[in-house]
Order: structure tokens, then sequence, then C-alpha cells
């Protein structure tokens, strides 16, 4: 039967081919299709195409969701099979992970002998209970779309490029690093954020455009309290650090934000030392390696020393150690303000 867009007929069967990897935004519907990974947000976008590319080959289908957690024998072969309305059928079945002994039972039989007019979306977190079931799809050929965790800001900085070029603009490195460093590690906020700019802004975004929509949360970050504390200026790091812990920002961050800049410069400045690449050898991301470098100029290994000894105190303190976070915040930025600036009078490190 040839395909006719709109009508209540089948899909066309769809040839299964070797077993391949395919990206989130490259998938297309398949008799199975597995989608695997910690990431959420790129799984139910997997997830979401699927269903779209489906329903507009067949858009009489009905779409049923099944919840591994609370699975009856036999669900799968009733929602894939042709119904009384439309012969074509689409199941997305979640928390695989959490999969019982009847459901990978009965995945096992229908990846064997599936539904041809059918397009089974299966989701798995990861992890390693239902393997053998994922081997027994992974073996049939299907398409997996693999959303592994991203937890590197390289991995999330690449993210956040091809969210531009997807949809068809670009960011400067710049305005990108500050788009970093303002929205932090969360993925799904990071999207909706290039959602934003790209809704508000036209042309390539600068810096320019990122500050003007992310400039105050900067500070809640704890960023540019460590910007200004290894500067040397204790005043505006002060005055961002208790902006920052008044509007709601943990002490926590902001000393792990400062410990975090510190380890870099340590990490650079002993790889100049031993002749490395920091970037290569250490895998610091290469943006960082150029701060680093540029914050080195007024810092020597006795000042960064004591600085780093300085904020390991804090970090204990605001973890329970000690009876006031902030005012141990207070006291590692002083600290570390106060290394920058004799540091100068010792010279580079």
């Amino acid at each position: 039967m040839s395909e006719v867009r709109g009508s209540l007929g089948p899909m066309p069967p769809r040839a299964k081919s070797s077993a391949h990897v395919v990206e989130w935004d490259r998938v297309s519907p398949a008799p199975i299709v597995l989608v695997s990974g910690k990431e959420e947000l790129l799984a139910e976008r997997a997830v979401h195409r699927v269903v779209r590319l489906a329903r507009t080959e067949a858009p009489q289908a009905e779409v049923t969701d099944l919840d591994a957690a609370a699975y009856q024998p036999g669900s799968l072969a009733v929602a894939a099979g042709p119904s009384l309305f439309a012969d074509a059928a689409i199941v997305v079945v979640h928390g695989l992970s959490d999969a019982g002994d009847e459901l990978a039972a009965d995945i096992g039989a229908y990846v064997a002998a599936p539904e041809p007019a059918a397009t089974v979306v299966l989701r798995h977190a990861g992890g390693v209970r239902g393997k053998r079931m994922l081997d027994a799809v992974r073996a049939g050929g299907y398409p997996e779309v693999v959303c592994a965790e991203m937890r590197r800001d390289s991995d999330k900085m690449a993210f956040a490029s091809a969210e531009f070029r997807r949809h068809e603009r670009t960011i400067t490195a710049d305005a990108l690093r500050a788009l970093m460093d303002a929205v932090g590690s969360d993925l799904r906020e990071l999207a909706a954020s290039v959602d934003q700019l790209v809704e508000d802004t036209e042309g390539r975004v600068t810096k320019r455009e990122v500050d003007r929509y992310y400039g105050g949360r900067v500070e809640a970050t704890g960023f540019t309290v460590a910007d200004s504390a290894i500067a040397g200026d204790a005043g505006a790091a002060l005055t961002l650090a208790r902006h920052a812990m008044a509007t709601g920002t943990d002490p926590v961050l902001i000393v792990a934000a400062i410990a975090a800049k510190l380890r870099t410069m340590a990490k650079v400045g002993g790889a100049r030392r031993r002749g490395l690449d920091p970037a290569k050898d250490l895998g610091v991301i290469p943006w960082q390696v150029d701060r680093a470098r540029r914050d080195l100029r007024s810092w020597d290994a006795a000042g960064l020393g004591g600085a780093i000894r300085a904020v390991a105190a804090a970090d204990a303190e605001v973890k329970g150690a000690g009876r006031d976070p902030r005012f141990a915040v207070e006291r590692a930025i002083l600290a570390v303000a106060t290394a920058a600036r004799g540091a100068r009078g010792r010279g580079e490190m």
C-alpha cells in the first residue's frame, strides 16, 4: 500500500539497518527508537521529535504513553496494534530503567516482531538495570539517541553554540562566556536563555546583549565576586557578595566560585613552570586559560597559596564547621583581595 499523508491507512514499513546512534535533532521515526542517557532535556527533545514526525506521517495515529513502573503485561502489544479508529500507532514507554520482568519480556517479544505501522519509543535513563532488554533492542538495528549527561563546561558551551546555530544565529566568544557565567550549569535554563536572546535580539549576539538581559544574574552566581576579589578590589567584592546573599545566593556557591578561579590559576601557573599546555595536558578550557593568565600577572606563588588556604578554610565553615557562613565568606574575600594586593608588591608569579 502506498503512503497517503493524512489518510487513516498504515504507515509504510521501515526496513531495519545496522545498529546506529543518531543525534536528537536528526532522529526519524522507526518501528522502534531507543532514547537512552541521563540528560533529560535532550531526551525530551528526541521523544518529541519522533512523535511529531510520526504524526506528520499519520495524523490520525493514536499516541499512547506507558509508564514502566505501572506497566501491565500485554499493554505494549495492545497499544502498538491497530485500533478501531486508526491502523497506525505511536507508543512512548517511559522509565525503562524501572522496568519489571513483565515489561522486559514484552519488549523482547515485540523487538522480534514489531508492528510495521507503529512507532515505539523506548526511554531509558541509564544504569545497568534492563541491560539485556537494551541489548536486544540494539541488536535489532534500530536507531538510538544517546543523551549523555553534560558535566564539563566545554560540552555545555558547545551545546549553547549549537543552539544558536539551530536558530541560524551566532554569538561572540566573550558573549558566550558571559552567558555561561550568568546562567550556570543547568542545561534547560541555558537553552531557555538562548531562546530568549534569539527572540529579543537581531543579528550576532554580543556581550552587550548578554549583559543587558543577564548582567544582574552574573552577580548572583558569585563569579563577579570572585573576579573582584582576585583583582584585589575588596570593596567591590564585599558589596557584590552581600547583594548576592541578600537575593538568595547560597554562601557555599560564592566560596565555590572563588575556589574554582583560584584552582584554575594554580593549574595554569603550575603548567607554565613545567612547560605544559594547560588546555591539552590539564583539560582547562582555552578561554579559562587566557583569563587565568591575565589574572596571574598580578599574583605570585606565595599570595596564591595563601588565598587558596583561606578559601579552603571558608569552604569548611560555610558547610557547617563555622557558626556564621556570611562572615566566613567576607573573611575569605578580604583574605583573597589582600593576597592579590600583596602579590603586586612582591612581583609576578
